[in-house]
């Protein structure tokens, strides 16, 4: 990017591609070792910046600009003890600003050193201003595919666990064991709960279980399941056969979840992933389903689920069979975060209608120009339903006598300008679709006998959607979470100090980011960090998901969850269609940063 211009300077001039091409082919310019070490030995210049700067030839004495010499930043001070884990976690990725120091220097510290920002698969955005310390978290219902915890403490404990603890961590996931810890473990490598608690927030059940393809994520997968083999991409036999095994796991997971023995699952397709949440679950009475991205096109089909020849027989919840289908007439759904942003853009517009009219009043400008209203969407869009309707007719054409000279638009191109609104929300958070109720099981009948929900070609072709559950379900696998620890060292004043990392991969479900921070809390004595990597279009699910004044208080003791975590899924969601990508604990309290 060019340097902006100074006033009474001549603005710089880019030097020709030919001479660059000239540059490039000189033999002094290339890299050599020798000419690199001779130039590391030399003395530094008396002026760096003379050295780097050349005076421009078009430039008068007169009108060259007098530039100060920028003042050198101070670093920033050491925190107290020297701790790395009381300094900012940013400080930890290296910035690039940062001035490094030769490899060969220092070639025993500098292999040493952790370079988090070389394994993070997005990059850090240090929000404005962290949240006040709490002593809990807001829910975060979005899918995490990466969570790096860091900590001034060593996670020896996490790794070589032994075979009982492997199995006592395993058999206390299936029998919904509730673990209690104590606030600090003094030697963590050698609590044996603690450790089998560790195994036991590693654990979640699948659906397709293949373990040569990635089954999470599903949006966006093509180019990484492709060229690995799909025996049912041409076998129609074979997707029937996997379509009616995945349709009987469906079923059973919503069972569980209407009879609250499962608190959640994920139904993770090609195109869309929905998120059921059982009665009681992020603020909401009554059972809900949330759909995101969407399109028209699903909405509509949504809306006209049931109206056409596809009636099934009617029969109820309790007596019905896996697939059958509900009779009654569309699906019912909200769109809560256009809704919301609808709301809030009427809010403003009123507010600033009431301060343009206040001024108006006040300034003595006219009453008469207060009094006129402003022109808003809704008119812009009753004057474009206005004109559609008169492109069939079109009088003033007739009038003039080239009717017929004048291409008329068609009835699709009408309906798609009358429903541009609509489409504009398409794959974004905003488009995400949230259903209640009774309407639940409506729309699980619709996504049985949907056809978007399987793609027809591509890598994905014929496979069936990823069921992801923290409790086992008819046709489910367990899985567990990919941990590994490492440990290397940070640059802070002074030198360098010991700094821990434990990194876990995988779809980590709610549940599991919180049963994790259960247990780091009491092995790294309160005190570590979290940098979480989001499956983006998850993150709408952090929409809210029932009216402020419904509270009813649903129970749900025997779903396989602890009682904090559940209770901390209990609350209503908060942060809309952002999530947690930064979480920090600190004296067992928690800030976050979204």
């Amino acid at each position: 990017m060019a340097a902006p211009a100074e006033p009474g300077h001549s603005p710089g001039f880019k030097k020709p591609p030919a001479l660059l091409r000239l540059k490039r082919k000189r033999p002094g310019r290339r890299s050599d070792p020798a000419a690199a070490a001779g130039a590391a030995a030399a003395p530094a210049p008396r002026d760096p910046s003379a050295a780097a700067r050349r005076r421009n030839p078009f430039s008068s004495l007169d009108n060259a600009p007098q530039r100060a010499a920028a003042a050198p930043q101070p670093p920033a001070a050491a925190p107290a003890g020297g701790d790395p884990s009381a300094a900012p976690f940013w400080q930890f990725l290296e910035p690039a600003c940062e001035e490094k120091p030769p490899r060969g220097a220092e070639p025993a510290e500098s292999s040493d050193i952790l370079a988090l920002s070389q394994d993070l698969h997005s990059p850090l955005a240090v929000p404005k201003a962290p949240s006040s310390p709490r002593q809990e978290f807001p829910a975060d219902w979005s899918i995490k595919t990466r969570v790096l915890f860091v900590s001034s403490q060593p996670f020896t404990w996490a790794e070589h666990l032994k075979a009982q603890e492997e199995a006592q961590g395993f058999a206390q996931h299936c029998r919904a064991t509730e673990t209690t810890l104590p606030q600090s473990v003094q030697e963590p490598r050698l609590c044996t709960e603690l450790r089998c608690a560790f195994q036991q927030s590693l654990v979640y059940w699948l659906h397709p279980s293949l373990p040569w393809l990635p089954l999470f994520p599903r949006l966006g997968a093509d180019r990484r399941m492709a060229g690995k083999a799909c025996p049912w991409a041409q076998d129609e036999a074979l997707q029937q056969v996997l379509m009616s095994d995945w349709s009987v796991s469906f079923t059973s997971l919503y069972n569980l979840l209407r009879a609250r023995l499962c608190p959640y699952f994920y139904v993770c397709a090609a195109q869309f992933s929905v998120l059921f949440r059982a009665a009681g679950l992020a603020g909401s009475a009554v059972p809900t389903a949330a759909i995101a991205p969407t399109t028209r096109g699903l909405r509509h089909a949504m809306s006209t689920e049931g109206k056409g020849g596809g009636a099934g027989t009617g029969q109820g919840w309790d007596t019905a069979p896996h697939c059958c289908l509900s009779s009654a007439p569309g699906i019912e759904f909200s769109l809560p975060l256009l809704e919301e942003s609808r709301a809030r853009k009427q809010k403003n517009s009123e507010e600033s209608l009431e301060t343009e009219t206040a001024d108006g009043l006040g300034g003595g400008s006219g009453v008469e120009d207060a009094g006129e209203p402003i022109p808003s969407d809704d008119d812009d869009d009753d004057e474009e339903d206005d004109d559609d309707d008169n492109y069939g007719s079109c009088p003033w054409l007739e009038e003039m006598g080239v009717q017929d000279k004048v291409k008329k638009p068609d009835t699709l191109s009408i309906q798609l300008r009358k429903e541009k609104h609509e489409v504009q929300v398409d794959h974004r958070p905003e488009s995400l679709v949230l259903v209640r109720g009774s309407n639940t099981f409506r729309l699980l009948n619709f996504l049985i006998s949907c056809r978007s929900l399987v793609a027809v070609a591509g890598p994905q072709a014929g496979l069936p959607p990823t069921l992801l559950s923290p409790v086992a379900f008819r046709g489910g696998t367990m899985q567990t979470l990919k941990a590994r620890t490492v440990s290397g060292r940070a640059r802070v004043q002074g030198g360098f100090e010991d700094v821990f990392s434990l990194e876990v991969l995988g779809p980590v479900l709610p549940h599991a980011l919180h049963a994790l921070t259960l247990v780091l809390g009491p092995a790294q004595r309160g005190a570590f960090r979290a940098l979480l990597s989001p499956h983006e279009p998850s993150a709408a699910f952090n929409a809210r998901a029932a009216p402020p004044q419904e509270g009813v208080h649903q129970d749900l003791p025997a779903c396989g969850l602890h009682p904090k975590t559940l209770e901390q899924l209990s609350q209503c969601p908060t942060l809309g269609k952002s999530s947690i990508r930064l979480l920090e604990m600190k004296d067992y309290t928690y800030t976050w940063k979204a």
